[in-house]
């Protein structure tokens, strides 16, 4: 598949599936005013002084106007100030799925050991903060993408980048990606937009410079014309053995898209965690605008008479002034001299509570336990046994998403070394093969509880002590494990030789028979 016409309309995916991850979008970047943008204008822009308009729809009767009153969606009465606040646990959400998965680093793993210390570097120098940043745009929008980049001026080496689901157009073939479309915007200049496309397919990358507008693709201009795009070749093969190979990979959030099974292009194509609960993150935004609304309204104002009031002069009226010394006012005898104070009550436990039930439906929804969201820094310590049983659904969901990832991480991976041993990188390679990887124990136990049970399991004659150095050390390899079982038996005395392989002094040792000779001899 080429590089589109011209004039193609843009961007080339189905309308339905770019409203929803644009939602997706602006829930995710935690902003009131890309919000107020999103649902009053719908992306079509701002008015003369910047703020957003009200869209037509949300007069509307009908599912259209319903839905556009949804809080960030109703119109701002005139003359009135925006006062909405936005509580951000979209972003929460999003980093947090990140966390359970990257928070340790994982691990990849390999037969070669020039392999694994190449694969080792590799992590080291930013595939882990990659991979991170990508699960949390993946969580937020249903997919990322991860893209094989190299440019000698930058790193003798290629790496790995990641790709926005909303930055990308992809192809996919039995719900497998077959090609991507990856597309930067070089420069906006009024209704003008410069945008540099790189499409990757089996093989070949290709690239290409429009000149369009927001919405449409426009004409092909010159790669040269750019110092970005300078260095880019209009067809970039990939190496002899790459035929079948994409330089990308596309990792979706979750296996299904539920909402889009009947869209076309959208096999293979994962849905935000925030995907059925943006009518309730909406509900959370307006119940603490409520809260706040009585905490503004229940500040303290007082009542005076009007004989309290001190004139501004002709036609500037009259005003209160707060001091400490008051002349006696010239006021009947039947008239009311005091001050009343007034305070409205702040429904603080009602708000409270509705927020803790929208909360706990919201982030159920997104897969997860209300307790991995959970602030307990001020409670009793926990064992890792005790934290996995109150966040067990959380658990699940990580499961579910390390598979995932553990299929596409690897394959790329492997794509990346296949491309360091061509001729492209002439002496750069190492021997190429699939990687294992291996996510770390999102939860770990404390070295002391870890401790206390090796001890007890001891004094109980439970465990060995091959067991023991296991359950203490469950990050470290098994050579490095059976080294420390040596060091331990051998510092405790316990370390005792093998009788098969003893003998005399010329043979076991002094005080041991030689082999073959008993006690009374032949």
């Amino acid at each position: 598949m080429p590089l589109p016409e011209k004039g193609a309309p843009w961007p080339p995916i189905d309308p339905a599936i770019r409203s929803d991850i644009a939602d997706w979008a602006a829930w995710w970047s935690a902003s009131p005013d890309r919000l107020a943008y999103r649902y009053t204008r719908e992306g079509s822009g701002r008015n003369r002084h910047g703020t957003p308009e009200n869209r037509p729809s949300q007069y509307r009767g009908g599912i259209v106007g319903t839905v556009a009153r949804w809080f960030w969606g109703e119109p701002t009465p005139f003359g009135e100030k925006r006062t909405n606040l936005h509580m951000p646990l979209a972003r929460d959400i999003a980093r947090t799925s990140a966390d359970l998965l990257y928070s340790e680093p994982p691990r990849l793993i390999a037969e070669n050991p020039q392999t694994q210390e190449r694969l080792e570097r590799l992590m080291a120098e930013g595939l882990r903060r990659t991979l991170l940043a990508r699960a949390e745009a993946s969580a937020a929008l249903g997919g990322g993408y991860l893209r094989i980049v190299w440019d000698k001026a930058i790193s003798p080496e290629p790496w790995i980048s990641t790709i926005r689901a909303d930055g990308a157009a992809p192809t996919f073939v039995h719900e497998r990606l077959r090609g991507a479309t990856f597309w930067t915007v070089l420069g906006v200049d009024g209704q003008t937009v410069i945008r540099h496309l790189e499409r990757h397919e089996p093989g070949v990358i290709l690239h290409g410079v429009y000149e369009g507008t927001e919405d449409n693709l426009g004409r092909p201009v010159d790669l040269t014309a750019f110092e970005q795009t300078r260095g880019f070749l209009p067809v970039q093969p990939l190496p002899r053995s790459m035929e079948q190979r994409l330089a990308c990979a596309y990792i979706p959030n979750t296996t299904t898209a539920p909402d889009w099974h009947d869209l076309p292009g959208s096999a293979g194509l994962g849905v935000s965690d925030y995907q059925g609960s943006e009518t309730l993150l909406s509900a959370i935004d307006e119940t603490y605008t409520s809260w706040m609304r009585d905490v503004r309204l229940a500040r303290s104002r007082i009542i005076v008479p009007s004989g309290y009031l001190q004139s501004q002069g002709a036609g500037r009226g009259v005003a209160w002034e707060d001091r400490e010394v008051y002349a006696e006012m010239n006021i009947p005898p039947t008239g009311d001299k005091s001050i009343t104070i007034n305070q409205f009550a702040i429904r603080h436990a009602e708000h409270q509570a509705t927020i803790a039930d929208l909360f706990g439906r919201v982030v159920r929804n997104a897969g997860y336990s209300s307790g991995t969201f959970g602030d307990d820094s001020g409670g009793p310590a926990v064992t890792a046994t005790e934290i996995k049983a109150s966040t067990a659904r959380s658990m699940a969901t990580r499961a579910r998403k390390s598979e995932v990832e553990g299929v596409y991480v690897p394959e790329l991976v492997e794509t990346l070394l296949m491309l360091e041993s061509s001729d492209l990188f002439p002496g750069a390679g190492v021997e190429v093969e699939r990687p294992e990887m291996l996510f770390a124990d999102s939860v770990q136990d404390d070295v002391k509880y870890l401790a206390e049970s090796a001890a007890l399991l001891r004094q109980g004659e439970a465990a060995s002590t091959e067991a023991l150095v296991a359950l203490v050390n469950p990050d470290r390899d098994a050579d490095w494990q059976a080294a420390e079982v040596e060091r331990i038996l051998r510092e405790s005395g316990r370390s005792v030789a093998d009788p098969a392989l003893t003998g005399s002094e010329g043979n076991g040792g002094p005080g041991f028979p030689a082999a073959g000779g008993g006690p009374f001899g032949e």
